[in-house]
């Protein structure tokens, strides 16, 4: 595979030189940052993720504040013990969209939070500084003890927050497997893991996180 600064060189000649593409990539938030986050706001985070999921995400985008109202401002306690009368009432409520298993997934994933506060002081802690290194590792850990969470919802939901992160969207996956690192869009650990050796090797190679990686990939991609 070529070396992160051919890559970039790429993209930038793609994009109309580095200091425009420079201007197109976005940087994770620190890891300091994350772990300060309230956890209510990493719940509100996955249950957005999971009702983007197969949907138009300008309906969630505009119905966002509904969902803010509806589920109180997403405190993991309050919604770990969602109740029957609960899920009554939000599945006739107008202001989110009424998909009673994505509903049920706010819950479950209020469980897993609680959980992890419980394990590490507070689930932003214990998501927030997760190594990037290891970040297949994250998406696994969402994918098992999460609701929901597995596949591109996960990657979403870790860009969307701000968290280190790359997403397999179709062009990163095009350039991934232009350079070598995979035959197909990858769906085994192995081809995972493949994937993660390599943002860890352009990662040392340029000082760069994987979220500036993965957007560079994508760009150095004819549309």
């Amino acid at each position: 595979m070529r070396s992160f600064d051919e890559i970039f060189e790429l993209a930038a000649n793609r994009k109309g030189g580095s200091e425009a593409l420079e201007d197109l990539i976005s940087k994770p938030k620190s890891s300091e940052t994350l772990a300060k986050l309230g956890d209510d706001r990493w719940l509100a985070g996955m249950t957005r993720s999971v009702f983007q999921a197969g949907f138009n995400w300008k309906v969630i985008e505009k119905k966002w504040p509904g969902f803010e109202e509806a589920f109180e401002g997403f405190d993991p306690g309050r919604w770990s013990l969602m109740s029957d009368e609960d899920l009554d009432r939000l599945v006739k409520d107008t202001r989110i969209v009424r998909n009673a298993v994505k509903i049920l997934s706010v819950r479950d994933n209020a469980i897993f939070l609680t959980d992890l506060a419980r394990e590490h002081g507070s689930a932003a802690k214990c998501l927030g500084n997760w190594p990037s290194d290891d970040y297949t590792g994250l998406l696994e850990f969402l994918k098992k003890r999460g609701g929901r969470l597995g596949g591109a919802t996960a990657q979403y939901f870790l860009r969307q927050i701000g968290k280190d992160s790359f997403v397999l969207s179709k062009d990163v996956v095009t350039a991934l497997i232009r350079e070598g690192v995979l035959e197909k869009t990858p769906g085994s650990k192995s081809s995972m893991r493949a994937v993660q050796d390599a943002f860890n090797t352009w990662s040392r190679e340029s000082g760069r996180s994987l979220t500036e990686i993965s957007q560079t990939l994508a760009m150095s991609v004819e549309s």
